[in-house]
C-alpha cells in the first residue's frame, strides 16, 4: 500500500510542557492543526494560544492518558473538531525513583508503567482504527535510551520505555500494509521539568536541543521518513537527512530490539537473527 499523505493534523499528548509542548508548537509552525492533550488545562490553554498565534486551529484536550473513557472522549473530540487526526505523538511520560527495583515504591512503579505504556496503548486503541479507515496515518512514541539499554535505577521507566518500543513494533507489523507508519523517537537528554528532578542529571551542563526532536517529528509528519517506519531513532545521532540516507540499504529488521547470540557457536544464532 502507498504511504499515507502528509499529515494535516496532529494529537500530541504531554503537550502542556517540555518536549510535548515543543513538538506541538513545532508542528503548528510547520502548518498542522494541533490537538494538545494533558491534564493541566491552564498550561494547555497557553499552548493552544500559541498554536493559534501561528495561524493554526487548536483543540484543547484535558485528559489523563491512563483513563480509557477520557482518552476515547478526547479522541472523538479531536477527530470531530479537526476533521480527523493524521499524526499521533505520544509524549506524555513520568519516571520513577532512581533506586533498585526491590527498593521501589510499588504504587509509583506501577503508575509509571501505566502512564508510559497504558497511555500510548489507549491512544492507539482509540485512534488507529480511525486512521486505518481513512487509509493510514502516523504514530510517534517518545522513546528513550532506556528503551534499548539497562538502567541501574528507575526500573519501571526502563521496563515501560522498552515495552513502548515493542508496542511500536507491533503497530508497525500489524498496520504497515494498511498505511500505518510508526516511529520510536528518543530525544536524548533534554532540559525539562522531569530531567531537572532526576539525580542522574544533577550538574549536567550539556543538553540535547529539543529542536532536534521537533525536526525529526516534523519530517515524519511530512512523510519524509516513512521508509524508517518501525525504527528506533535517537536524535543525538539521527537527523532527517541521515535517516533518509540510511533507509534504502537497511535490512528488514533495522533498528529493532533483538536478543543477541552469545557468540558464533550459539545454537540460537539463526533463530535470533533470522526473524
Amino acid at each position: 500500500m502507498a504511504d499515507p499523505a502528509p499529515a494535516r493534523t496532529a494529537l500530541v499528548t504531554g503537550a502542556s510542557r517540555g518536549i510535548g509542548r515543543a513538538v506541538a508548537l513545532g508542528l503548528a509552525a510547520a502548518g498542522l492543526d494541533v490537538a494538545p492533550l494533558a491534564r493541566d488545562v491552564a498550561r494547555l490553554d497557553d499552548v493552544a494560544a500559541a498554536v493559534r498565534a501561528a495561524g493554526r486551529h487548536a483543540v484543547v484536550l484535558a485528559a489523563d492518558v491512563t483513563d480509557a473513557d477520557a482518552v476515547r472522549a478526547a479522541v472523538e473530540q479531536a477527530e470531530t473538531e479537526l476533521g480527523g487526526v493524521d499524526l499521533l505523538v505520544d509524549a506524555a511520560g513520568v519516571i520513577d525513583a532512581e533506586v533498585p527495583a526491590w527498593e521501589a515504591d510499588p504504587d509509583e512503579w506501577w503508575r509509571t508503567v501505566e502512564v508510559d505504556v497504558r497511555g500510548p496503548f489507549l491512544l492507539a486503541h482509540a485512534l488507529v482504527p480511525r486512521m486505518l479507515a481513512r487509509g493510514g496515518g502516523r504514530v510517534v512514541h517518545l522513546a528513550s535510551g532506556a528503551s534499548s539499554h539497562e538502567m541501574p535505577g528507575s526500573s519501571a521507566y526502563n521496563v515501560a520505555k522498552t515495552a513502548l518500543v515493542r508496542l511500536g513494533a507491533h503497530l508497525h507489523d500489524a498496520g504497515h500494509a494498511r498505511g500505518l507508519r510508526v516511529f520510536e523517537v528518543a530525544p536524548g537528554s533534554v532540559a525539562t521539568d522531569m530531567t531537572a528532578s532526576m539525580p542522574m542529571h544533577a550538574g549536567r551542563t550539556e543538553w540535547t536541543p529539543v529542536e532536534r526532536t521537533v525536526d525529526v517529528v516534523t519530517a515524519i509528519a511530512r512523510g519524509e521518513l516513512d521508509a524508517c517506519s518501525g525504527w528506533f531513532v535517537r536524535v543525538t545521532a539521527d537527523t532527517p537527512t541521515s535517516l533518509r540516507a540510511l533507509a534504502p540499504g537497511a535490512p528488514a529488521n533495522a533498528r529493532r530490539l533483538r536478543v543477541l547470540p552469545a557468540g558464533a557457536g550459539d545454537p540460537l544464532t539463526e533463530e535470533l537473527t533470522g526473524r
